[in-house]
């Protein structure tokens, strides 16, 4: 029982840490690492959800990734790289994880211990990066392009982890009963790894997922405690974080770099939406792709995108299937999102809303990128199906819930 317990867990931690850090095929593994760790998984199932839950959503996935990466970028590689990992992590919590609480903590406490060695790494690099960068190519098996950054190849997959983390432990602290001391404490964390970060879309997913979250839960008194957070986050800079931490590799420095504005989002995006204008069915009924129609464009002729991953997709699926597309990935989230709301004080609510309001900042750093969700980048996918789990197996519908607020989901 001991050997099989042990077993489980260094499984569970090689698993998450192939699915947090993107480790699918790398300069020494030449193997799709999170396919083989997930069918030995199965091999250590106790209490699968049965039917496989997320028919559904793998569904709509494919169809998403077979019109997107396929028929419109013309990626077989993508598409094939984002279901493996997609498929892999819905069976990885509905038959794996299933509805054992002790694996669902567990998987839990891994993936933010994933993601707060990767924001240590990226303080250290900031100092040490002669001996951190070689400790991340190993850690990665591919020679790292950015720094300073964690366990990422490069600055801007690290930003989906900056802000998965720092929403998540901010939420997490506020719903916990630790005294104000640790809400300190975590506040300061987020504020080092956003600063450090580099990472300006990050900056403004963790801001926006915390002060929704502050006036969902606190109401009008939200407005008094984001008020006295900034004072805190102003102090705390002035007279610890800039003294004492890089001033050179900071998001105010690269905020203010001349290459910083070089390709503004706001302006990438303008160009996509002029493009879109001149195919509004999408480019795929059209018979084109990005290269066809962007090379008209001063912005993109250097062989950029927008940046933009939610405006990439409605370019060239067109407004129909798009927002059809998202709307079906994203229904039960939003039913989950309304429910929680309501029960936004309730004790069997609270890592549901960790993991919501994560999930939240992660979609919301998308807008910035070009990776997201369907391309499985960071821990995006982690996030999706593990708040869907986390319903399942802590808020289910419960003799003791109103009507009005029972957690309705979609029929097995």
């Amino acid at each position: 029982m001991i050997v099989k317990k042990i077993l489980s867990f260094c499984l569970i931690a090689i698993y998450l840490y192939t699915l947090t850090f993107d480790i699918f095929l790398t300069d020494f593994l030449r193997i799709p690492a999170p396919l083989i760790l997930g069918v030995v998984l199965l091999l250590f199932i106790e209490q699968p959800v049965r039917p496989f839950a997320y028919y559904y959503e793998m569904v709509i996935f494919t169809i998403a990734l077979f019109l997107y990466d396929l028929v419109g970028i013309g990626d077989y590689k993508n598409f094939v790289v984002a279901i493996v990992t997609i498929l892999t992590c819905a069976f990885y919590f509905s038959s794996f994880v299933g509805l054992n609480k002790r694996r669902f903590i567990l998987s839990v406490g891994v993936f933010l211990s994933l993601l707060f060695f990767s924001m240590l790494l990226m303080v250290l690099d900031h100092s040490y990066q002669s001996v951190i960068d070689p400790i991340r190519t190993i850690i990665l098996g591919s020679q790292v392009i950015q720094s300073p950054a964690g366990i990422a190849l490069t600055q801007f997959t690290f930003g989906y982890q900056v802000a998965a983390f720092t929403a998540f432990i901010f939420v997490l602290t506020y719903k916990s009963k630790g005294q104000i001391i640790l809400k300190l404490v975590a506040f300061f964390v987020c504020a080092v790894c956003i600063y450090l970060g580099m990472n300006r879309s990050a900056f403004i997913s963790f801001i926006v997922a915390a002060v929704v979250f502050l006036l969902f839960y606190y109401r009008f008194k939200a407005l008094i405690l984001v008020a006295f957070t900034l004072l805190i986050g102003l102090l705390a800079y002035t007279y610890i974080i800039k003294d004492t931490l890089d001033d050179k590799n900071n998001i105010l420095a690269k905020n203010q770099a001349k290459e910083a504005n070089d390709f503004n989002r706001i302006d990438l995006s303008l160009e996509n939406l002029k493009i879109y204008a001149d195919y509004p069915f999408g480019l795929i009924f059209y018979g084109k792709n990005w290269n066809d129609v962007s090379y008209k464009n001063y912005y993109f002729q250097f062989g950029i995108t927008s940046h933009n991953a939610y405006l990439m997709f409605i370019t060239y699926l067109g407004p129909f299937l798009a927002f059809g597309l998202l709307g079906a990935i994203y229904y039960r989230i939003l039913l989950l999102f309304h429910q929680t709301i309501k029960n936004i004080r309730k004790k069997n609510y609270a890592l549901l809303l960790c993991f919501l309001f994560a999930l939240t900042a992660v979609s919301i750093n998308a807008f910035s990128h070009n990776g997201w969700l369907l391309t499985a980048d960071g821990p995006t996918v982690f996030l999706y199906f593990g708040t869907l789990q986390c319903a399942k197996i802590f808020v289910p519908n419960r003799r003791d819930a109103d009507s009005s607020t029972e957690l309705v989901l979609l029929p097995q």
